[in-house]
């Protein structure tokens, strides 16, 4: 198979990582990509740089062939210098793709991971939009018919039917999950929603299957024709196991609200509760451009859609800018919302509709665009689900954005000089995450609900909205008073005193109420009965480290230093290394890091060490620990980075896969060779570091005792130790229903580990998903843990959770627990004791 490498020459640095990751995304780290964007200048970071360029080249050069994608003016400027400094071998190995940057990248990769050659590859990436565009007969037809994709008409269909499970159903980010997955394949993927008996409609569309109106319950048809049939629909399956990834996440649903401030007053407006909170400031109106069609003829049909493409092209950078900024600003799940508007970008039907009517009819791009988009919100609009129905804001945005574009209208900007509250018809999730929540201190809106998009991100941003109030406050004059509940789903225009005293009381108590709990982040987590649990951080680079601390981590728990070996074609250096993990103790300013050495090999491959041979039982293969210690390279390359790092700082290692005391043992003899070798060659290092391991499969378990007496401290992950335990693929939907890392069978052999590190005075953490799950929290204080390592962003939580509960009530929670017969009765017990206040 080819291995084709990919660099992104852009003159944003934010823009060219935001479409590494989202192409990286769709083959899921297969392809090598390296970045080469912006410039080393505070006042003016815009640029490309030749040097940037070469190097960039150079990390990821491939004999198969690097394709480099460029932006703007210099950018090619800058690639065609580069590579004069490449040796003229080399040169021939580098092709210069004048295709779009964001389609064209996620092209690139596509093509690249299912093994084109660099022909291939390029020839994608140029005709990104145009993949399959004339197929489709629409004058005719609706925007929802199905567009057959040419296959081998000897390849089979085959087809399966799943339930879907996920609170939500195929709500956009789902649904981007699922045409991402589908878009991978070769094969021809159909879908149909067997419940609500409609027609088959294509995998790759975003908006077909969508406004398939999936929820939960819901039984779907898929099915996949085409050589690699099989595969594919096992990789959609496994989106299904695993609930699209909302399994464990409790996503930011509509606040329960429970205060009442007085019975309706003068000057009172009723309204939608969509986010908590008390404002009281002056409004100001926005009011978006609004952008009239007028259809016209056009003769030069190819330069009218050029035109069409050209502003699709700069939308989809808008967007991509705006991911990477909420991203930072209200989390990556929230921040997916506009992964869903890149994909209704990229959707074919969609694009093969208006390049038919521009071609066909000699409309232009204007009218054909809001043609095109309003056919699909007339869609979502019959739909039955209301919450479907809400989607199409989504729809909206995009569309207008591109509008704007065609027309030359410049983005409308709110710059408030002073904090305000907004009044407007509606915001888009756009001019949402868009807002400043220091400027922007209240959101009223005369249409919206609690369920929007634009709702659930200003929750996450802490905005109070009400929403849905009467149109009256759309003629308020700028500047009048307004104070606004977001709780109880009321405004007042120029509230009288003693309502102002009220809601200003009650502001009081919520800012009080903000600053308590982003304080206790930062204290320690301790139990009503004394005792302190250690809570530390799961990361995955540089950037996570950051969160971390400030989410108030005592610590890191598990650094996953695979994040250092992937996207690329040779094995980080020894100087890589230690430069990361110098960079992350920094952060941490004298906080234990635990870093874990490589855990790739089986499920979890290198494309540049290859097995040789496949795997059946990847999960039951040749992984981790076992991986490292036959690469005793790579391996010492690790330690002798982590060594020379721990100088100064409080770093630990950590084993992962171990199932044997030999592992270990082999293990420690690697570690004191390397550390024989930098005493030789005068290199300091920390020579009581600490050397722990992860429990995660049953043997260690059961020799737990052996192996505390080997290292220094536990880890426990219940991610694999579930499904090992159960003898459960959690990726396999026939079985991961079994994998349950609060079923009896795995609380038992966390109790079993807890009782053997404290027996040999060592301590144990427990760093899977489950140490996140503020409703396991009782059962894991009563097994008597001493650290839980989480995401960042749960830190907050966890920490209220533990300072609620006692360590007695929860080992009693615990000594029934363990006595259940399945995971569900946990739950319930967990329920019963939480609904009766017993801890």
């Amino acid at each position: 198979m080819a291995a084709i490498t990919i660099v992104i020459v852009s003159h944003s640095k934010q823009l060219a990582l935001g479409v590494r990751e989202l192409a990286a995304q769709m083959v899921q780290g297969q392809v090598s990509i390296a970045v080469a964007a912006g410039i080393e200048d505070s006042e003016n970071p815009l640029g490309t740089d030749p040097i940037q360029v070469y190097e960039a080249i150079a990390s990821v050069f491939s004999d198969d062939g690097v394709l480099v994608l460029m932006d703007l003016g210099s950018a090619l400027l800058s690639a065609e210098m580069a590579i004069e400094f490449l040796p003229e071998a080399q040169q021939q190995k580098v092709y210069l793709c004048e295709a779009p940057l964001v389609e064209g990248a996620i092209a690139a990769v596509v093509a690249a991971a299912a093994g084109g050659d660099i022909h291939q590859v390029m020839a994608e990436a140029r005709g990104a939009l145009l993949a399959k565009a004339t197929q489709l007969g629409l004058v005719s037809s609706p925007l929802s018919a199905i567009t057959p994709i040419t296959t081998n008409i000897e390849s089979p269909t085959r087809e399966i039917q799943l339930i879907v499970s996920n609170r939500l159903g195929l709500h956009s980010r789902p649904a981007a999950q699922f045409v991402a997955t589908a878009a991978r394949f070769k094969s021809q993927i159909l879908v149909g929603n067997l419940t609500r008996n409609t027609q088959l409609v294509r995998g790759d569309s975003i908006n077909q299957v969508t406004t398939l109106g999936v929820r939960q319950g819901h039984e779907l048809l898929i099915t996949a024709t085409g050589s690699d049939a099989d595969v594919a629909l096992e990789a959609l399956q496994a989106l299904f196991a695993n609930n699209f990834g909302e399994d464990r996440v409790a996503l930011n649903s509509p606040p329960a609200f429970q205060y009442e401030v007085t019975p309706t007053t003068h000057g009172e407006l009723s309204g939608i509760a969509a986010s908590p909170g008390v404002a009281i400031a002056p409004v100001v109106h926005y009011q978006p451009t609004h952008i009239i069609v007028m259809q016209h003829h056009v003769e030069d049909v190819e330069a009218e859609w050029q035109r069409l493409q050209t502003a699709i092209h700069t939308a989809q950078q808008e967007i991509q800018a705006v991911f990477s900024q909420a991203s930072l600003q209200i989390g990556d799940t929230e921040a997916a919302i506009f992964d869903a508007q890149l994909l209704f970008l990229e959707d074919p039907v969609l694009l093969e509709a208006a390049k038919e009517r521009i071609l066909e009819h000699h409309i232009n791009a204007e009218a054909v665009w809001q043609a095109v988009v309003d056919e699909v919100i007339a869609s979502y609009h019959i739909l039955e689900d209301s919450y479907l129905q809400e989607r199409v804001d989504d729809v909206v945005d995009v569309g207008q954005r591109v509008l704007r574009l065609l027309s030359g209208n410049a983005p409308a900007n709110l710059n408030l000089q002073e904090p305000a509250i907004l009044v407007a018809t509606d915001l888009t999730p756009s001019d949402t995450a868009g807002l400043d929540p220091t400027k922007v201190l209240g959101i009223c809106t005369t249409s919206g609900s609690a369920t929007s998009h634009s709702a659930i991100i200003a929750r996450t941003l802490g905005i109070p909205a009400v929403l849905g109030v009467d149109a009256q406050v759309l003629h308020l004059a700028d500047g009048t008073l307004m104070a606004l509940d977001g709780e109880s789903g009321r405004a007042w225009v120029e509230p009288e005193s003693h309502i102002l005293d009220l809601l200003a009381a009650k502001q009081s108590a919520w800012q009080a109420a903000q600053q308590e709990a982003q304080a206790t982040a930062h204290q320690p987590a301790i139990t009503r009965d004394g005792k302190q649990i250690s809570i530390f951080a799961n990361i995955g680079s540089i950037n996570d480290v950051q969160v971390a601390v400030a989410s108030g981590a005592e610590g890191v728990g598990l650094l996953r230093t695979e994040f250092l070996y992937l996207d690329r074609t040779s094995a980080p250096t020894e100087e890589e290394q230690l430069a990361v993990y110098q960079a992350i103790a920094q952060v941490l300013d004298n906080r234990p890091l635990i870093i874990r050495t490589l855990d790739v090999g089986g499920d979890k491959p290198l494309p540049y060490l290859r097995v040789g041979f496949p795997e059946a039982n990847p999960f039951l293969g040749w992984r981790g620990i076992r991986f490292c210690l036959d690469h005793l390279d790579l391996f010492k390359t690790q330690l002798r980075a982590i060594l020379r790092a721990s100088i100064g700082h409080q770093i630990k290692i950590m084993l992962p896969m171990i199932a044997t005391v030999t592992e270990v043992r082999a293990a420690k003899v690697i570690l004191a060779e390397v550390q024989a070798e930098l005493n030789q060659a005068g290199i300091a290092f920390d020579a009581a570091m600490k050397v722990g391991i992860m429990i995660e499969v049953p043997s260690a378990v059961a020799i737990a005792d052996q192996l505390a007496k080997e290292v220094d401290f536990f880890s426990i992950g219940t991610n694999d130790l579930s499904q090992y335990v159960m003898a459960s693929d959690r990726t396999n939907p026939r079985v991961a229903n079994l994998v349950d890392a609060l079923h009896p069978a795995v609380l038992r052999m966390v109790q079993q580990t807890v009782q053997a590190a404290h027996t040999a005075g060592i301590s144990v953490g427990l760093c899977g998903e489950l140490a996140a799950d503020t409703f396991a929290t009782p059962i894991l204080l009563g097994l008597g843990l001493d650290e839980l390592s989480v995401n960042p962003q749960s830190i907050p939580g966890v920490k209220q959770a533990i300072a609620r509960l006692s360590i007695v009530a929860s080992e009693a929670i615990v000594a029934s627990a363990l006595q259940q017969d399945s995971a569900t009765h946990v739950r319930e017990l967990i329920s019963t004791e939480i609904g009766q206040n017993r801890i």
